[in-house]
């Protein structure tokens, strides 16, 4: 095991585990495509439940936008870390800091949601957002929402579960199909899975629920479903989920045999997508894309390079990007950058094993990251392909600038509101982040 001697191990330990106790169970408590085309029917327009104003705040100076290669400040983290272990490589955790020079704003446009878990935008450029406890909002740009659409199966809203993920189909203009991931419940126990139903003409429910996939088995707690999903340019579906959290059943996640910690690829008709295995073995699912993930809440595609990639809560330490290539294992829990909750080392305490995949870059104390979105647009020029990724534990958006699939640079954004960021999108150059509290935020020019 590799931990600090002396006493000032001794002291943190025991702050330490108070808080990180407390905080990792809110921490892993509880992903994002658009289409252009545009709906020929006329939107319903939401009924407003906010009577409070936007709260709007300038978030920076109003220097004069800058593209060129980004001043490079010290590390925004700056606490003790959890452990002694070392990366494998420069920069694969504390990334010099960074900070926006374009002049933007951000408002708090709504504080009426109930738990948020998901958000995406529709064709029409409004938002669809899911609530945990088993309801879809639609949120117009300002944050008018819509009554609670219901229509859902029942779930398991215990602790981290209940109606997660959602997605527009690449064809919602003509077939008004929404994907969902969500904890299913059954008498043996819960489970991710992944199901599709239409929303209606007067978008008060959805109808025709059916359930495409599940990653069995099913297990009795309420932890670590993950779970995101995402469209790719083909049109079928990228789905994780977790390991289900508890140490007799994590050791799934390394085997090909079950769905727990596992990133699934499958067609928008919820089958394995056909062309070659991505994983061997006799019993492996072929659904499975990618294995060894601990409980990944956060999927995106790299606008540029189509390349998909994840963030993955860690435990005590060891928060992880990365960067999923088809039939990789990606270590958990063989190998981490974080301890046990308890203080223990995690299995043997190895961070590095062969045929295992590193991070591309890792958090120690905890991010604790959720949903993320790569930045698309022009309008703030020096956040282009830039990657945003919400923060529970850490209470702000990450932002991070990639080379070469490196982190060379990372900012805090929104630090001082407090909030735990579950998940965000972009639209028409502003980013829109919903919060465990309630909150849709809009960050932006």
């Amino acid at each position: 095991m590799k931990f600090k001697d002396g006493s000032f191990r001794l002291i943190t330990s025991i702050i330490m585990v108070t808080l990180i106790l407390f905080s990792s169970a809110c921490a892993d408590q509880s992903d994002k495509t658009t289409t252009t085309a545009t709906s020929t029917a006329t939107p319903t327009t939401p009924t407003s439940t906010s009577t409070a104003a936007p709260t709007t705040s300038t978030a920076t100076s109003t220097a004069t936008p800058s593209t060129s290669d980004p001043e490079l400040l010290p590390p925004v983290e700056d606490r003790e870390p959890e452990t002694d272990y070392k990366p494998a490589f420069n920069g694969q955790t504390r990334a010099p800091g960074l900070r926006t020079k374009t002049a933007y704003t951000y408002s708090v446009i709504s504080k009426d949601l109930k738990s948020p878990w998901g958000i995406a935008v529709l064709p029409d450029n409004r938002l669809v957002i899911t609530e945990k406890s088993g309801a879809l909002r639609i949120a117009n740009s300002n944050g008018e929402l819509s009554d609670r659409i219901t229509g859902f199966p029942e779930l398991d809203t215990r602790s981290q579960g209940g109606l997660l993920d959602v997605a527009p189909s690449p064809d919602y203009t003509e077939s008004r199909l929404l994907y969902f991931t969500f904890s299913e419940l059954t008498n043996a126990g819960s489970a991710t899975a992944v199901g599709r139903a239409r929303l209606n003409e007067t978008e008060t429910a959805v109808e025709n629920f059916e359930t495409l996939f599940t990653a069995l088995p099913y297990y009795n707690n309420g932890l670590h479903f993950g779970s995101r999903i995402i469209f790719d340019r083909s049109g079928n579906l990228f789905v994780s989920s977790g390991e289900r959290s508890n140490a007799t059943v994590r050791q799934n996640a390394q085997l090909l045999d079950n769905g727990f910690g596992k990133i699934f690829y499958l067609t928008a008709a919820g089958k394995p997508v056909t062309g070659r295995p991505w994983v061997k073995g006799r019993q492996a699912w072929p659904e499975i894309y990618s294995y060894g993930h601990r409980n990944v809440q956060g999927l995106d595609i790299h606008p540029e390079t189509g390349e998909l990639w994840a963030s993955e809560m860690g435990p005590r330490g060891g928060d992880e990007l990365n960067l999923i290539k088809p039939g990789l294992n990606y270590g958990w829990p063989v190998i981490s950058y974080g301890i046990e909750y308890s203080g223990l080392a995690v299995g043997e305490g190895k961070t590095t094993a062969a045929n295992l995949e590193q991070p591309v870059y890792y958090w120690d104390p905890v991010l604790a990251p959720s949903g993320m979105t790569f930045y698309r647009s022009e309008n703030i020029p020096e956040w282009k392909n830039n990657l945003f990724i919400g923060g529970l534990a850490g209470q702000h958006i990450s932002r991070l600038v990639l080379e070469n699939n490196r982190v060379v640079g990372e900012e805090r954004l929104l630090a001082k509101e407090g909030q735990r960021f579950r998940d965000l999108t972009e639209l028409d150059g502003s980013l829109y982040a919903i919060t465990d509290s309630g909150r849709l935020y809009k960050i932006g020019k």
